[in-house]
C-alpha cells in the first residue's frame, strides 16, 4: 500500500498533447516495477499517466492495454455495482470505459455511456526515459470517482494493471487490486491552486478556490475557463476561508482573530471555530492529521508557509449552517499589523429552491397521485403546472422530467440561470406553454422536478431540492397487448407436444 500526493494544474491537460508537455512537469509520482505513474488534478478532473519504461514495443492494437480501479466510496472493499473499473474497448486503444465491480474479479461488462473520462495512448520518450515506450494518459471526472474538493481532505483509493504484449508481461499494482480492495493504494488530491496574480486581497486569498476579487456584494462570479465556474452565486455550507500567502508569510508565527458580523454595519464579534487539516511529515511520507482552535483570547496562530497542508493559507474553516440568509463580513485582525482592515463580504444562503408539481391534467381535468390516465389519441397527453422558486435568487437550473420503465427516461422542460443578475426561477408555469407533453410508452411514471442552487462553497456548486409525482399511463392500444407462450408450457399430461 503507498501514498501518492496529486498536484494542481490551472490549465486542463489535453490529453492529445505530448506527456513532455510543462503541464506535467511536477506532477505527484509514484515509482512502480514497469515505470512511474504520474497525477495532477483541478476541481474536475483527475489526469493519471501511466509511463510504461518497460513496454518498449510498438505494437498496435489492445494487445496493450490498462485496467484503472477506484474504491469509490473509500471502504476498503468490494462494493458491487458502485466501485467502477475502466478498462479500453475492444481494438481502440483511445476509447475509454468504465464498468461496475460485480464481486472479486466479476464485472458488468463496459457501460454504454457519454463521459468526458477518457484515454489517450502514446509512444515516444518522457521525463522519466528517452528510449520510447508506452504510455497511457487518463483524465477521470472526479464526480464520477465520487470525489469532490469540497470535502475537508479529499481523497481516493485506486489499483490497476498495465499490459504488454511485446514484450510479454502484464503488472497490477497492488498485486490482485481487483479480488481484494484491502491494499489499495491511497491518492491524496490537491486544493493548492495558486490565485492569479493581483486577484488577492492583502490579507484575504479568497473563498476556497474562488480569488477574493471575484466576490462582489457578497456574491462570486469566474471566468467560464476558471475551476470552478461559478455565475453570481451565493455562499453556503462548511466555507475555507484562504489568505494571501505573501502576507502570511511575513506574518507566521503571529496571532489573529477572525472577526465577524450579520449585516454591513454594527460591532464584529469574534468568530469561532475549529477544524481538522493534514500536515505533510518528511519523516514517514505521510499526511500528519492536525486539529486546530482558538486560543483562550479566541486567536489562532497563523502556520508558516513553508509546511505543506492538505489546505494550505486556511485561516478559519467555519459552516454557514445556522447563519442567518443575506449578507455577513468577516474581517482578520492579526497582531501588531496596521493593514487588517479589509472586509470580506458574503451573501450567505443555505436554503434549498421550493420545488412543487402544483396539478398534471389530462383533457382540463387534475390527476390525482396514483391515478391511471387512458390515453385517447398518439397525440394525447398530459399538461403540468410546477413551481421553481428561490426568493433569495440563487436558483441555478430547474427540470421537469418523466421516468420509465428499466432506468429510462426523458426530459419534459428544463430552464437555466439566464447568466446576469440574480433569478428567483418561476410560478405557476405552465407546461408546455401550449399542446399537450406525449408520453412515448404505457407504463408508470414518475414526474420527478428538480432544482439547483446557485450557491457555492468555494470549490463548487451545492445544494438541489426535488419533488415528485407518479401515475400510470395507458395509451391507445394497450388492452391489445397480448403475451404469446406456447401451449405446451401450461397442459398438464402433455408428452412430446401430444396428450
Amino acid at each position: 500500500m503507498s501514498t501518492l500526493v496529486s498536484t494542481w494544474v490551472d490549465v486542463p491537460i489535453n490529453l492529445d498533447d505530448s506527456i513532455n508537455d510543462p503541464l506535467w512537469a511536477d506532477a505527484g509520482v509514484l515509482s512502480i516495477a514497469k515505470g512511474k505513474m504520474m497525477v495532477k488534478n483541478n476541481s474536475e478532473f483527475l489526469y493519471v499517466a501511466l509511463d510504461v519504461t518497460a513496454d518498449q514495443g510498438n505494437d498496435p492494437g489492445t494487445g496493450d492495454y490498462f485496467w484503472f480501479t477506484f474504491d469509490r466510496n473509500r471502504n476498503a472493499a468490494i462494493t458491487p455495482n458502485y466501485d467502477v473499473n475502466y478498462g479500453l474497448y475492444p481494438g481502440n486503444p483511445d476509447k475509454m470505459g468504465r464498468q461496475y465491480y460485480l464481486g472479486p474479479g466479476r464485472w458488468t461488462g463496459l457501460i454504454n455511456e457519454t463521459s468526458p473520462s477518457k484515454c489517450r495512448i502514446e509512444f515516444g520518450p518522457s521525463p522519466n526515459s528517452e528510449t520510447p515506450h508506452r504510455i497511457w494518459k487518463m483524465q477521470f471526472l472526479l464526480s464520477d470517482l465520487n470525489v469532490s474538493l469540497g470535502y475537508w481532505f479529499p481523497y481516493t483509493r485506486f489499483g490497476f494493471r498495465i499490459a504488454s504484449s511485446n514484450p510479454a508481461f502484464h503488472h497490477n499494482e497492488p498485486g490482485d487490486f481487483y479480488t481484494n480492495f484491502a491494499a489499495l493504494h491511497y491518492l491524496f488530491l490537491s486544493k493548492k491552486r495558486v490565485f492569479p496574480s493581483g486577484s488577492m486581497g492583502t490579507v484575504f486569498g479568497g473563498v476556497g478556490l474562488i480569488p477574493f476579487d471575484k466576490i462582489v456584494s457578497g456574491r462570486a462570479t469566474t471566468a467560464s475557463g476558471y475551476h470552478p465556474y461559478v455565475q453570481n452565486a451565493a455562499f453556503g455550507g462548511k466555507l475555507n476561508i484562504i489568505g494571501n500567502r505573501t502576507t502570511l508569510a511575513s506574518l507566521a508565527g503571529k496571532k489573529y482573530r477572525v472577526l465577524h458580523r450579520e449585516g454591513t454595519s454594527g460591532a464584529f464579534s469574534p468568530l469561532l471555530s475549529s477544524w481538522k487539516n493534514y500536515k505533510w511529515d518528511n519523516a514517514t511520507h505521510q499526511y500528519i492529521l492536525q486539529h486546530f482552535g482558538p486560543d483562550t483570547d479566541d486567536k489562532y496562530v497563523i502556520p508558516s508557509p513553508a509546511v505543506d497542508y492538505s489546505i494550505d493559507d486556511l485561516l478559519i474553516q467555519f459552516s454557514t449552517i445556522g447563519m442567518g440568509t443575506g449578507l455577513h463580513q468577516f474581517r482578520i485582525d492579526v497582531d501588531a499589523y496596521s493593514a487588517d482592515t479589509e472586509i470580506l463580504t458574503l451573501y450567505i444562503d443555505n436554503n434549498l429552491p421550493e420545488l412543487n408539481i402544483n396539478s398534471i391534467t389530462h383533457n382540463g381535468a387534475q390527476q390525482q397521485a396514483c391515478s391511471i390516465v387512458k390515453l385517447t389519441s398518439d397525440t394525447d397527453g398530459l399538461k403540468f403546472n410546477i413551481t421553481a422558486h428561490d426568493p433569495e435568487g440563487n436558483l441555478r437550473l430547474f427540470r421537469l422530467t418523466a421516468h420509465y420503465g428499466s432506468n429510462q427516461s426523458t426530459l419534459i422542460d428544463s430552464q437555466n440561470y439566464p447568466g446576469s443578475g440574480n433569478w428567483a426561477g418561476v410560478l405557476n408555469l405552465q407546461i408546455p406553454a401550449s399542446g399537450v407533453w406525449v408520453p412515448p410508452v404505457t407504463c408508470a411514471y414518475q414526474f420527478r422536478l428538480t432544482g439547483w442552487a446557485r450557491t457555492t462553497n468555494g470549490y463548487g456548486y451545492i445544494g438541489s431540492a426535488e419533488y415528485s409525482e407518479h401515475l400510470t399511463i395507458l395509451k391507445p392500444g394497450y388492452d391489445k397487448i397480448r403475451f404469446k407462450v406456447p401451449v405446451t408450457d401450461f397442459i398438464l399430461g402433455m408428452t412430446d407436444g401430444k396428450l
